[in-house]
């Protein structure tokens, strides 16, 4: 069975979740469709009807459709919960994972999630919403080739940095093994900084979020 019956053959609802899970921004009925072998007007009703029922079962979430396109939001109703956490996560250290993204954004800016991703070999979009809640990054724009959501670092994270500028942000080219190694898009030895932590902290340190 080749990828593309696998796809086909999936219950389309299920599948719906499970992509609309993982997007970055709304997705549109005809994208979806493509994605999951199936004709648009049968996809939108399935959004619609997916949309209903999580309504009526009153659950935490709901699915919306915005900007063109459908994605997962929190209800309104359950945002102390969520402001609980995000404020809670605001007074833990970085991890490591979270530094070498910010790490990313700061020398690449303004850039998108995928080619943040894809810089550093590894899925970033929970790390990312991570910054975003913390204020060290924001949205920039879109990119005007694929329409995905930029980001820039913020004046916050200068502020932690003790930086007037991003003119201030030290050179890459002595932490990285050749020069060449920057179109090779990889920021690998580039060192490591806590925004929220004190010199002498080591980066072993630091909570997980």
């Amino acid at each position: 069975m080749t990828s593309e019956q696998t796809v086909a053959a999936l219950d389309l609802k299920p599948a719906l979740e499970a992509v609309l899970m993982v997007v970055d921004e709304p997705a549109t009925e005809e994208h979806l469709a493509k994605i999951l072998e199936r004709p648009r007007r049968q996809v939108a009703d399935a959004l619609r009807e997916l949309a209903d029922e999580y309504a009526a079962q009153g659950r935490g979430f709901e699915l919306r459709f915005v900007a063109g396109g459908w994605r997962f939001y929190t209800r309104p109703e359950y945002a102390a919960a969520v402001e609980r956490l995000v404020l809670d996560g605001q007074t833990a250290r970085l991890t490591q994972a979270a530094l070498e993204t910010l790490a990313v954004v700061a020398y690449r800016q303004p850039v998108s999630r995928s080619r943040v991703s894809a810089v550093r070999g590894v899925n970033c979009d929970g790390v990312m919403r991570t910054l975003l809640q913390r204020g060290l990054v924001e949205e920039a724009g879109t990119e005007p080739e694929t329409g995905a959501i930029l980001y820039r670092t913020t004046n916050y994270f200068l502020e932690r940095m003790g930086l007037r500028g991003l003119d201030e942000l030290p050179e890459l080219a002595p932490f990285l093994p050749e020069a060449e190694a920057i179109e090779a898009e990889t920021l690998e030895g580039v060192p490591s900084f806590d925004p929220d932590a004190p010199d002498s902290e080591d980066a072993d340190d630091k909570t997980e979020l």
